[in-house]
């Protein structure tokens, strides 16, 4: 049983974020799932972003000593893991989404992978389906050649013999990363709010030159958009479109800018046509519209992550995928884990 960790305590290896709002139907199963973790030097904090269904305190009795931080408000998720990264006393820091069920030995895993690859700082887990464990929701971020990420595997079958290897962008639902090269990259993006952000900080992550290691048997069970209404409802729909947009201007080496963005373009009213989502083409150009009015914000935060890019264009050309059938198909693209690129032109 994991006990508090008071003053005079050392601090945990690992510090495990959750961030509640509108999550008491699935809240209280995930606070379970981690008190019955193999590996036990983790401290949990779980940060009220102001839910109208005060979840966090019942939730917290299934794990002594959890931390609660009232955010005062709904700060996103973006927000709320960045004021729960702030207060974690770990030096590994996991994020895990209020509707996300980790096998018993999900922290064990990623703590193993670690000590395997000691110069590898970002891990993702195996996401599957908490509704068919035999259905994948995830096997790290994949970015294809237009700039819409995507859950490598999403809703195909879960192969069971994955390879361990390196993906373009760790999952927000279940990732570890170190908590200081997290905060040295400015954590999430808060005016991402929610939707993209984990895949603007990979982005980040592969700028700075920091591979993420897909851990396959690291496993989640995932609900997915539990609080927010569902994969389209106007919510996830709105900032999806504007947070894809704003990833590939913050992001993008300019060299690649000419081909990414007309391929966005494209790719972007193709999708926005097809039959099954024209219901949506209201709340679809609202989301458009919201990312061309902010680009000011956005355009000054990509002086600055470009400034700190430690990689070529060519290179992160090269942790794209560029094969129209892996978009189409949610293909997983899983790599074999790739020596250091730093020092390159």
């Amino acid at each position: 049983m994991n006990e508090p960790f008071g003053e005079d305590k050392a601090p945990p290896a690992l510090s495990v974020v959750i961030v509640a709002y509108n999550s008491g139907a699935t809240l209280g199963r995930c606070v379970a799932a981690l008190a019955a973790q193999t590996f036990a030097d983790f401290e949990l904090i779980i940060v009220d972003n102001a839910s109208p269904q005060q979840e966090a305190a019942p939730a917290a009795q299934a794990f002594p000593g959890a931390r609660i931080i009232e955010a005062g408000d709904n700060l996103g998720f973006a927000g709320g893991v960045n004021l729960g990264a702030r207060a974690a006393r770990g030096r590994w820091l996991a994020l895990l989404n209020p509707d996300a069920y980790p096998d018993r030995d999900w922290l064990a895993q990623l703590v193993e992978a670690s000590r395997r690859h000691p110069r590898v700082l970002s891990f993702t887990s195996r996401q599957v389906m908490a509704q068919d464990p035999g259905v994948l929701d995830g096997l790290g971020d994949v970015m294809s050649a237009p700039a819409i990420p995507y859950r490598g595997g999403y809703l195909s079958p879960d192969p069971g013999d994955t390879p361990e290897g390196e993906v373009f962008s760790p999952c927000g639902a279940a990732m570890m990363v170190e908590r200081a090269l997290f905060l040295s990259l400015g954590g999430l993006d808060e005016s991402f709010f929610c939707y993209c952000e984990d895949v603007d900080f990979g982005y980040r992550l592969q700028l700075a030159d920091e591979p993420t290691l897909l851990v396959p048997s690291a496993v989640i069970a995932h609900e997915g958009s539990a609080s927010s209404g569902g994969p389209k409802s106007e919510f996830a729909v709105f900032h999806g479109v504007r947070n894809r947009f704003w990833v590939l201007v913050k992001n993008t080496p300019a060299l690649l800018l000419p081909v990414i963005l007309p391929l966005h373009l494209l790719a972007f009213a193709v999708v926005s046509l097809r039959p099954q989502n024209r219901p949506l083409l209201g709340v679809t150009w609202r989301g458009f519209k919201a990312a061309l009015a902010g680009l000011g914000p956005i355009w000054s935060s990509r002086r600055r992550t470009q400034a700190q890019r430690r990689v070529s264009a060519l290179q992160i050309a090269q942790a794209m995928t560029w094969d129209p059938k892996d978009l189409s198909g949610r293909r997983a693209v899983i790599r074999p884990l790739r020596p250091s690129r730093r020092g390159a032109p």
